[in-house]
């Protein structure tokens, strides 16, 4: 049942039901992963238990460098996304006898 409150800080109510899918699996070195997504995706949810059970991991792993390397792309594009929306600025301004109406 997912619930529900007006303005986020009224009553709870129950707002209707909500399909999940859990998964629990446990890997060959004995690393337990869990996952529960929205709707009924049994790959998806054997996927997120997947990394939960990697991301538990020493750090070190494999895993470890895959997840530097994404987030290093991820800042990348981040940044050239962010010179991209810099270079269409456009800054307004008047002088102050603008401002005050004055000729």
């Amino acid at each position: 049942m997912v619930r529900g409150r007006i303005g986020a800080t009224g009553r709870p109510f129950n707002l209707g039901e909500m399909t999940v899918t859990d998964c629990m699996l446990r890997l060959t070195d004995g690393a337990v992963g869990y996952a529960c997504v929205a709707g009924r995706d049994p790959r998806r949810a054997e996927l997120a238990a997947l990394f939960d059970a990697l991301l538990q991991r020493k750090p070190g792993s494999r895993l470890d460098a895959a997840i530097a390397l994404f987030r290093s792309k991820q800042d990348e594009r981040r940044e050239t996304a962010n010179c991209k929306a810099a270079s269409t600025k456009v800054e307004f301004f008047a002088s102050n006898a603008e401002r005050s109406g004055a000729p």
